[in-house]
């Protein structure tokens, strides 16, 4: 059937990569969990495997995941060739808010909120400065004033698999979060930091990134 398809692409003028573009399995919208609570973007079984350390409260992190998006998770994600392991490293309520509720969003929808995230990060970040929980507020009421004032929730909302409160105060996910965070900063200097196929890397950003990705493999 494939080959019918490429065939047929042909016949219109189509270049058989474009073919095979329009054919081939799209590796986004695959998650899956490590045993550290981690999420895995992609194909298990990619021969590239990058793992990314983030905050999305941490600027430089804002930038590597959106220059980085056209070519990384729209051709290499997409294709299989690279699985993205995104390792939480929480800095601050907002950022812990944030990872609650992209993680709630499930695994279909994950990838693309964690975009979304960076994605409106300047706005969140102006907003969410100015909010302030009241003295005496549990930590869920505080993470909800937090995801409210800033545009989080706003922003999430439509792709939670449950409501706010409960994705904000399912302790066994928080607890994961925090364990998540101190492995991080226990190998980590600061965010954004990756690992590829194994290998730490410190202190680089896209423009880095990218041939080192191209040079093990990614296509």
């Amino acid at each position: 059937m494939r080959l019918l398809k490429l065939l047929f692409g042909l016949l219109l003028g189509l270049p058989a990569t474009h073919a095979f573009a329009q054919t081939g399995r799209d590796w986004r919208t695959t998650v899956t969990p490590t045993g550290s609570g981690a999420w895995v973007i992609g194909n298990p079984a990619a021969k590239v495997k990058l793992v990314e350390y983030l905050s999305y409260t941490c600027p430089h992190c804002g930038a590597f995941v959106t220059e980085s998006k056209p070519v990384l998770f729209d051709q290499w994600v997409r294709s299989g060739s690279v699985s993205v392991e995104v390792r939480h490293a929480i800095r601050d309520g907002l950022d812990f808010s944030a990872a609650l509720l992209a993680r709630c969003t499930g695994p279909r929808n994950f990838a693309s909120v964690h975009t979304a995230i960076f994605a409106n990060q300047k706005a969140l970040l102006e907003k969410g400065v100015s909010v302030t929980p009241p003295a005496n507020a549990s930590r869920e009421a505080a993470l909800k004033a937090i995801a409210d004032g800033s545009g989080l929730t706003a922003i999430v909302s439509p792709r939670l698999t449950r409501s706010v409160d409960a994705c904000l105060s399912d302790a066994a996910e928080r607890d994961r979060l925090v364990a998540m965070t101190r492995a991080a900063f226990d190998k980590i200097k600061g965010t954004p930091a990756f690992e590829l196929n194994g290998e730490l890397i410190q202190g680089t950003d896209w423009a880095g990134m990218e041939p080192r990705l191209r040079a093990a493999g990614a296509r």
